[in-house]
């Protein structure tokens, strides 16, 4: 049973090897384009994901023991594979998991 002070902290979530943690954006923020075109619902369900890094982990392990970095860092936004993330739930708020190789590309 968690303790009142324990309740009041947030999670921390870390994600391991080459694991991203990513927040996802609001599906309703992108349904209008920048000239006034409303893009319906339809057109996105097999469309790749976005969502904003929130923490890394240290990156793949070689078979040699060395580590190689992500490609991302914390707070980029990212298009990931819409099948690619594993879901989860943490003190109300939904993240996804994506491995590096589900992450398609940094929008700058």
């Amino acid at each position: 049973m968690a303790t009142k002070k324990q309740s009041a902290e947030k999670t921390a979530i870390i994600p391991l090897g080459d694991r991203v943690l990513v927040k996802p954006l609001d599906p309703n923020e992108h349904k209008t384009t920048a000239s006034g075109i409303i893009i319906p619902d339809t057109i996105d369900r097999e469309r790749p994901e976005q969502g904003t890094v929130i923490a890394v982990g240290e990156g793949r392990l070689t078979d040699e023991g060395k580590r190689l970095p992500l490609s991302v860092k914390k707070g980029d936004v990212i298009i990931f594979s819409k099948y690619g993330p594993d879901e989860v739930k943490v003190d109300g708020e939904e993240y996804y998991i994506i491995g590096e190789a589900n992450i398609l590309a940094v929008l700058r």
